[in-house]
This record gives structure tokens, C-alpha cells and sequence, in this order.
């Protein structure tokens, strides 16, 4: 399965037409939003490269490039919580992914054991920047599944 080039589509072409075409960064990656096909909650933000990308459509099992261990990455392989592709979209210039994921194993798509990856809030108070957590509580403990 190979992209088409999107250097070889013209504007109209890249954001109205059937080719898909994603546009690579200068890394090699385009960004990857995961969202739970159940309520749209945004789960995770991650990197594809084109093999990544290639085998999340050829197996419907999300694949991601990880760039803090220069590797792809079978999202799940460790942990037990992988994502199911259901949908996949890209945005107007196609350098973004969007896929609508069954999130499975015990639910979690963060490393921290928790559902999303966005659990904490950033508030100001009185010029002061702070985070905070939200009620989202870990499903597993990360100390005991990556060892």
C-alpha cells in the first residue's frame, strides 16, 4: 500500500479530492489524534510514519511511530490496551490524522493507566499558571505493567 504524493495534487485536488495523500512532516510523520468511537473523548495525540500508517489500514489495529525510542510502535503490545480502528479521517491538507478508535483492554490509552492522556486541566489564578487534575482515576497501575 503505498500514499500518493501530495506534491502532485494541486489545492483543490489535495482538499476536495479522493486521493489520499497525507502530508509527512520533515521527519517523516504526520500527527495522530485517537478519539473513543463512544463519546468523541479525545484519548490520545501520537505520530505516524508511513508504515504506521500502512499497518493501522492494512490490520485495523492502531500503529504509531514513537519517537522517544526511534521505533513503531503496535499501540497496546506492552500494556494489553490496544485500539481497534473504526474510523479514520484526515483534515483538509491532510497533515493530520483523526481516528475513531475502540479503545480495548481495560480502557486505558495512556501510559499513566488512565482512559485519556489528557487528564489535567490548565488553570490561571492571580497570574499563576497551575494544573489540575481531573476525576479520571488510572485503570491499571503503570509500575506493574511496564516493568
Amino acid at each position: 500500500m503505498n500514499f500518493a504524493d501530495p506534491a502532485t495534487l494541486n489545492k483543490t485536488e489535495l482538499e476536495a479530492g479522493a486521493t489520499f495523500a497525507p502530508r509527512f512532516d520533515g521527519n517523516g510523520l504526520v500527527t495522530a489524534i485517537a478519539t473513543d468511537i463512544r463519546d468523541n473523548n479525545v484519548l490520545m495525540v501520537a505520530h505516524m510514519n508511513a508504515e504506521a500508517l500502512r499497518r493501522t489500514l492494512e490490520t485495523g489495529t492502531v500503529h504509531y511511530w514513537s519517537r522517544s525510542r526511534n521505533s513503531l510502535w503496535k499501540k497496546g503490545e506492552t500494556s494489553g490496551e490496544t485500539q481497534r480502528l473504526v474510523e479514520m479521517r484526515t483534515d483538509c491538507d491532510q497533515d493530520v490524522i483523526l481516528m475513531k478508535v475502540e479503545q480495548l483492554g481495560r480502557g486505558a490509552a495512556c501510559h499513566t493507566g488512565r482512559k485519556s492522556c489528557f487528564y489535567r486541566r490548565v488553570e490561571t489564578s492571580d497570574g499563576t499558571v497551575r494544573l489540575v487534575l481531573d476525576e479520571s482515576q488510572p485503570l491499571f497501575d503503570p509500575a506493574e505493567v511496564y516493568p
